[in-house]
């Protein structure tokens, strides 16, 4: 592989993603990220970020901002989603770095906080690089005017600094990431 500074100067914005750009990642399996079981309906990304090695995506983040109400406040997040490096590619660093490029572009869309939802086995990766799990259950919007309990994990980070996460039931008033 490459190392993390010249994979860094990859780390670029795409122009679109495609079923195709995630199995040259993650390869052809039926549940490339392990959430099948949750038997949600994923909404889609409008941003992309990916990390090409010799001409190949070898890592992806996915932005999209979203309505949340957390207690009785309304406000909005950045929604990270599709996070995904190449199995050969890992423990180089690509997912901070990728990551980095999502969230210093959502840093300047508006939102205070990003959010994401991931399976528990992430959950300390995603501590490593600065997020933070929540307590209590999440709701998230699905078709047909459901509301249900999200079963991942769910974590944020601040976008900006001295920003807290306020406390109180949180809502997704949206199609999950």
């Amino acid at each position: 592989m490459t190392d993390q500074r010249s994979a860094a100067s990859a780390a670029t914005r795409l122009p679109d993603y495609e079923k195709a750009d995630q199995r040259e990642i993650l390869g052809t399996g039926d549940d490339p990220f392990g959430v099948a079981s949750a038997g949600l309906v994923w909404r889609s990304k409008d941003v992309h970020f990916g990390i090409r090695h010799g001409g190949r995506l070898v890592a992806h983040a996915g932005l999209v901002r979203l309505p949340v109400s957390i207690g009785d406040a309304e406000t909005e997040v950045m929604g990270v989603g599709g996070v995904a490096v190449a199995p050969e590619a890992r423990g180089q660093g690509l997912a901070r770095l990728i990551l980095t490029a999502a969230l210093d572009h959502a840093r300047t869309l508006g939102p205070r906080h990003a959010l994401l939802f991931c399976r528990p086995p992430l959950v300390p990766l995603y501590q490593r690089l600065g997020w933070h799990p929540l307590d209590g259950d999440v709701r998230v919007e699905q078709p047909e005017d459901r509301v249900v309990i999200m079963p991942l994990r769910t974590m944020v980070t601040p976008l900006h600094p001295d920003t807290d996460w306020p406390s109180g039931p949180v809502r997704l008033r949206s199609l999950p990431m």
